[in-house]
């Protein structure tokens, strides 16, 4: 069973960043509220990762639905209205992030495991260009696109303002059929099963 907030498994970076990590992702300024001024290096190792915590929320405990949109690397635009009635599973990530490659081949199976069912899988891209989102789409077959949020972090605000946003990178947000968040997986998913559960969780509750 899934406390709302399970043991640790593991910190990957010290205190004082994931602290930055949540300061930008609250957008504290238009020219630093986003989490791609992070990783200016350019070499991978600079990512902001979790602590492998995950909050699941009961129905009552959820905060208001989460309106959100933006260009996909496809060039097509998603909406979250599109999606209503859905359960939405949203991974935070970008390409040279060492977890968010670790996980995404789970992403890739959970993918094809819910290909029939009521569920939207979307990424939401905080540092790349469209480009290079596609390129690791492709290679890891992840089947499903990114929204491109670096130049404008609309995504990244939308999600700052409820008591579980986007904390890390990667993090990954799972939507109710209301667009309530409700589970967060922050750092690299540790298991995909317990994924798998809180989506055959939601996909049974009512719209």
């Amino acid at each position: 069973m899934i406390t709302r907030e399970s043991r640790r498994l593991g910190m990957r970076c010290a205190a004082p960043v994931a602290v930055l990590a949540a300061l930008l992702l609250a957008g504290c300024t238009e020219e630093a509220g986003h989490l791609s001024g992070v990783y200016e290096s350019g070499t991978g190792d600079g990512y902001i990762s979790g602590d492998g915590r995950v909050v699941q929320l009961a129905e009552a405990d959820r905060e208001s639905p989460v309106e959100f949109g933006g260009t996909l690397d496809t060039g097509k635009t998603f909406d979250s209205a599109d999606a209503a009635g859905k359960v939405v599973v949203v991974n935070f990530w970008y390409a040279s992030c060492p977890p968010c490659r670790e996980e995404a081949p789970d992403l890739a199976k959970l993918h094809a495991q819910f290909a029939d069912a009521d569920v939207v899988m979307l990424g939401v891209n905080v540092s790349d260009t469209a480009d290079v989102a596609r390129g690791f789409e492709s290679k890891f077959s992840l089947g499903y696109p990114s929204i491109v949020d670096a130049e404008d972090n609309a995504v990244q605000l939308a999600f700052a303002g409820g008591k579980y946003a986007p904390n890390s990178v990667p993090t990954t947000l799972v939507l109710d059929r209301q667009g309530r968040v409700a589970a967060r997986f922050s750092g690299l998913i540790q298991s995909p099963s317990v994924v798998a559960d809180i989506i055959d969780e939601l996909l049974a509750e009512k719209a």
